[in-house]
Parts: structure tokens; C-alpha cells; sequence
């Protein structure tokens, strides 16, 4: 299978900012809220942990094989899913994770994996050394410097490191073998870092996997404000801090043109922050801060999920980063959001559609972690697109009405047109209404536009029609005609399938599954909700 060294060109964004921000404080705030959410999904990923044994045992993995818990979630039922990562003689098995799902009283009632293969190999010893698999992975993405992978994204123009090659069992291709997981660390020629992650056949050097652990937002524009909108703050001595310790102590800093380091957290001593404008460089702090705050409401007064991780822990966001930098990216290695200035440092790429899609990849990376290249990099370009689009919709900004346009304000293609659409995807000239066997080679940005379409459908139906003064019109491959069964039914679906179902390596067909279950769990395998999510996946032609 040909596989490409890329970077991640998820959303294109630029923000002009205007509007007075009102102020709530907190002087001292209680932490015990979050500390007994982290209490409580250790206990469960203990539950897991100390399941693991009977699991391997009852799914009859080798000598060798050991389970690690991940994640659990435990219905109201007693229903367990116990989300476990293999490892084989000591190495991670990079493809091997599984989701358990147990009955009240622990036994099993089904398995999802990652991949049907039996792990069991001939021998641990590498052919190659471990320094000649670090130097063949740099070598590799040195042979990139100067050319984009596609057109969405900035070439690589420098490769600053490479982390020591460990070795690992790779088995997401369905043919388990001994191999080699290299990080490469560089920078893009618009000045986006880059960490990728490469897994080479320790037999050959072969590269058979690279991932780009930087998902960036790519593009130019006028950009959006968020108005007047509520901050919770911290009070220090007689200063005041852009960090709320409600929502996990989530903070915003101050880069100041630079392109490393943590930045330096804003303060103010009136708590009145920014005013609206580019020139003031607090305006973009406070759009960020919102944007954090409001992806962090949506997951916890949707799902009850305390922060990305479900951990209780409020991300970082960096604004200003570097000079004329026309991107944002979600990095998981450091937890944090950046955002740079745009064109000549006057339009800061700190929309919400922006925060809400980019920080969603923290929460898929913290669940299924669909692998971003095939069908399964689809969906989980989707899955932020679906999450995204929800926040935007949760948040009901008077300045940025909610849509299922995607990028709807900031005119990347200056024409005033959308990045994408999720009514009828391939109005972008590039993306796919439905599923065919050739959509798995396109690039996942536009083979998302299945799942986008799939959402879209099930939320809201087919045909033309105009949904809070925006004007759809979103056909099926089949000719059916979809009532929807509404977005926040659709989202519940599609969050209960990611966390409980989803693997790595999930594809259409294996979302579809998913979705179904989730649907039956959620409103019963006789519901009408079952019922559309099967009608919906059929509309854009899978299964």
C-alpha cells in the first residue's frame, strides 16, 4: 500500500475581534469537583487493569501478550467497556487495541479489535539496529524537504531531530512484525512544527506507517469576532490571570512571536481583557480562552466528560506564535492549542470553529485514536468536524451562528464560500458524498466528507431546507428520502460509538457497526433512532 509523509491541514481560519468582554471571577476556586472526576475514572481504569488477565485469558491471547487499560466506561446498567492497548513480549503492538464489552456480572459479551490477526512471531531480534532505523526514518522525511504532500499543506523545510527508534510489534495492516517507531521532529516552511511518527519494518527499513502528531489549521482571511462574551478568571494578589480553574485550570499565554516554549500567561490588573481589536493583542487571548472554555462546556454538559482527556485537566492555548503565521494546530505532546497572527500579524486564527475542531483530535487521540491515513483518517477528520460543529452549536454565538458549514466566516478561498459543507460535501470541489472503494485513497480531509455527510443526514434529513437562516440542500445515493432524528440525538450517537466501539483501524463499514450499536444502546434496537442511523449509512452508500 503506497503511504505518504504529510502534514495534518485540518482547518483554515483568520479572526478579526471586536466587542467588550464581560468578566466573571473567581478568587479562590474548588478543585474538588475535578479531583473527584480523576478519582473516579482511575477507579474505572483500575476496574479495567484488574480485569486484564481474565480478559487476555478469555480471548485466548499468548504467553507473551498483555492487556493495559486505557479507558473504561460503565453504563447506568452495569454494562462495562473496558478499552485495553496489547503489548507482546514487552513491546506496544501498534494496531492491537480492543475494546471489551462486559455484562454486569463481568462476563463477556463482545469484543471490537483493532485487527483479527494472532500476534506470533518468530523472533525478537531486529535486523537492523536500532540507530540504522532512526537514521533510515530521518532520512525519509529528509526526502520530503521542499515538497508538500498535498496542496492543503507547507512543505518541510527543516528536520531538527530524531527521538531514539524503539521497538515495537506493528500489526495495523492485518500481518504482525517486528519494527521500529521513530519520531522526527522539524519545522514547515509557513512555520508550523512538525513531529512525525514513523514505524519502519525492522527487517527492512521499510517505512510502514508515518503520522503527523501536529494537527494544524492552514489558510487566510478576514476572520470572525466572538463578541461580548463571560471569562472566568483567577485572582493573584492584586493581578488577575487568564486561567479558570473551574474548567480544569485551562490558560491562555503569550507567546510573543516565538514558535517554542509555554509563553507567558496573561495577566491584567482591571480584569477587563482586550477591547476587541487586532491591535490589542488580549483580544485573540480572550477569543482562545472562550474557545477553550466552550469546547470544554459541550463535552461536559453533553457527555459529562471533564476536559479532552476526561481527566479533569484544562488544556494550554498559545496565541501570537510566530511572525505572519497563518495557522493554528492541537498538539498532544504538549496539551496545548496554538494559534498564530495570520497575514502580517493582523488577523489572529483564534475562531471557534477553530478551537472546537482542533481540540476534538485531543479527544479522539484520548479515545478510539483513529489512525490518520485511510478510511480511519477520514473519520477521524470527521469526528472533529461532527464536534466542532456542536460546539459552535452549544456555544449559540450571536456573532458566529451555528451551522453545518465548516470554516463558514473565514473565506479561505476568498470567495466567501465555506472550507466544507456537511449537507452535500462535494460542493468543495474535492470531497466525497459517499462511500465508494476508492475513498479510502484520498486525502482524509475529503474522504471525511462521507461521515460529515452521514451526520448531517442523521441530524437533520434530506433535501432543501433552511436551518437557522442557512439555506441546505443535501441529497442520498439511494434516493431515499431522511426525516433526521436531530443533531444533539446524532451527536450522542456518534460520541457513544467513538469512545465504546471505535478502534485505530475502524473504516466505514466498521462505523457503520458501531454507530448501530451505539444507537441500540442508547434508544433500543427496535427504536426509530436505530432505524435512521441504518437508513442514513445506506443514504451515502455504506453497507
Amino acid at each position: 500500500m503506497k503511504r505518504k509523509l504529510a502534514a495534518v491541514a485540518v482547518l483554515s481560519a483568520t479572526t478579526l475581534l471586536t466587542g467588550v468582554v464581560q468578566i466573571s471571577t473567581v478568587a479562590v476556586a474548588d478543585p474538588a469537583p475535578h479531583a473527584r472526576d480523576g478519582r473516579q475514572r482511575a477507579d474505572l481504569i483500575a476496574l479495567a487493569d484488574g480485569q486484564a488477565g481474565k480478559v487476555a485469558q478469555t480471548l485466548a491471547l499468548g504467553g507473551q501478550e498483555r492487556l493495559v487499560a486505557k479507558d473504561a466506561v460503565v453504563d447506568a446498567d452495569g454494562t462495562r467497556h473496558l478499552r485495553y492497548e496489547r503489548t507482546f513480549a514487552g513491546l506496544p503492538v501498534l494496531g492491537g487495541d480492543l475494546v471489551v464489552h462486559q455484562k454486569a456480572d463481568g462476563s463477556t459479551a463482545s469484543v471490537d479489535k483493532a485487527t483479527g490477526a494472532t500476534i506470533a512471531l518468530p523472533n525478537l531480534t531486529p535486523r537492523i539496529p536500532a540507530d540504522q532505523a532512526a537514521a533510515q526514518a530521518t532520512g525519509a522525511v529528509q526526502s520530503t524537504v521542499g515538497i508538500a504532500a498535498d496542496e492543503d499543506e507547507s512543505p518541510l523545510t527543516e528536520v531538527r531531530q530524531t527521538g531514539a527508534a524503539k521497538l515495537v510489534v506493528w500489526a495495523a495492516d492485518g500481518n504482525p512484525r517486528l519494527a521500529y517507531r521513530t519520531t522526527v521532529e522539524g519545522l514547515r516552511a509557513d512555520g508550523t512544527p512538525s513531529s512525525q511518527l514513523l514505524v519502519t519494518d525492522a527487517a527492512t527499513g521499510q517505512v510502514l506507517s508515518t503520522h503527523e502528531q501536529v494537527q494544524t489549521a492552514a489558510g487566510t482571511g478576514k476572520g470572525v469576532f466572538v463578541g461580548s462574551v463571560p471569562l472566568t478568571t483567577t485572582q493573584s494578589g492584586s493581578a488577575f490571570q487568564l486561567k479558570d480553574a473551574s474548567r480544569g485550570g485551562q490558560s491562555t499565554s503569550d507567546l510573543k512571536g516565538k514558535t517554542s516554549g509555554n509563553g507567558t500567561l496573561y495577566t491584567d490588573a482591571d480584569n477587563a481583557w482586550g477591547d476587541g481589536t487586532v491591535s490589542n493583542g488580549q483580544s485573540a487571548a480572550v477569543d482562545a480562552q472562550f474557545g477553550a472554555a466552550a469546547t470544554w462546556d459541550f463535552y461536559k454538559n453533553t457527555f459529562g466528560r471533564s476536559g479532552i482527556k476526561n481527566d479533569g485537566v484544562g488544556a494550554t492555548s498559545r496565541v501570537h506564535y510566530g511572525r505572519n503565521y497563518v495557522n493554528a494546530f492541537w498538539n498532544d505532546s504538549c496539551f496545548c492549542m496554538t494559534y498564530g497572527d495570520g497575514t502580517s500579524n493582523t488577523h489572529p486564527l483564534t475562531a471557534l470553529d477553530v478551537a472546537g475542531h482542533e481540540m476534538s483530535h485531543g479527544v479522539t487521540s484520548a479515545t478510539a485514536n483513529l489512525n490518520y491515513s485511510g478510511e480511519s483518517g477520514g473519520l477521524n477528520e470527521a469526528t472533529s468536524d461532527i464536534f466542532g460543529t456542536m460546539v459552535e452549536w452549544s456555544a449559540n454565538l450571536a456573532a458566529d451562528k451555528p451551522d453545518y458549514l465548516i470554516g463558514e466566516q473565514i473565506n479561505i478561498n476568498g470567495d466567501g464560500k465555506p472550507l466544507r459543507y456537511m449537507d452535500q460535501p462535494s460542493k468543495d470541489g474535492r470531497s466525497a458524498d459517499y462511500w465508494s472503494s476508492s475513498v479510502g485513497n484520498l486525502d482524509v480531509h475529503y474522504s471525511s466528507g462521507v461521515a460529515n455527510h452521514f451526520f448531517y443526514l442523521l441530524a437533520e434529513g434530506s433535501g432543501a431546507k433552511t436551518v437557522n437562516g442557512v439555506a441546505y440542500n443535501s441529497p442520498t445515493s439511494n434516493g431515499s428520502t431522511l426525516a433526521g432524528i436531530g443533531r444533539d440525538k446524532a451527536a450522542a450517537v456518534w460520541y457513544r460509538a467513538l469512545t465504546t466501539y471505535f478502534t485505530s483501524t475502524t473504516n466505514y463499514a466498521a462505523a457503520r457497526t458501531g454507530t448501530l450499536k451505539a444507537a441500540a444502546d442508547l434508544y433500543g434496537a427496535s427504536s426509530a433512532e436505530y432505524a435512521a442511523v441504518a437508513a442514513t449509512w445506506a443514504a451515502v452508500n455504506v453497507g
